[in-house]
């Protein structure tokens, strides 16, 4: 849901209400936790928007990192390696 209301101001012109800076924070303060991760991916998402392609990989790269042993078939998995595929 996040997702679509972001997309869906984005592709209005609208600045999303939610943006890196405040993921980073949750990422932080979250780090060893899956929240912490899930943050990163949120985080790539924001950078994405904002038009910010190498902090998005870079991003998209730290979730994936954190996640290199979770099992592949996790929806959240497949969907952070098919957006960091379109970003290269």
């Amino acid at each position: 849901m996040c997702e679509a209301r972001l997309t869906s101001l984005s592709t209005r012109g609208a600045k999303p209400p939610l943006n890196s800076r405040r993921f980073s924070i949750i990422a932080d303060s979250w780090e060893n936790d899956i929240i912490g991760a899930l943050a990163h991916v949120q985080i790539a998402r924001a950078y994405a928007l904002e038009a910010d392609s190498g902090k998005a990989e870079a991003a998209y790269q730290d979730f994936l990192t954190l996640w290199k042993d979770a099992d592949p078939d996790i929806p959240i998995c497949k969907q952070a390696k098919a957006e960091y595929a379109k970003l290269q």
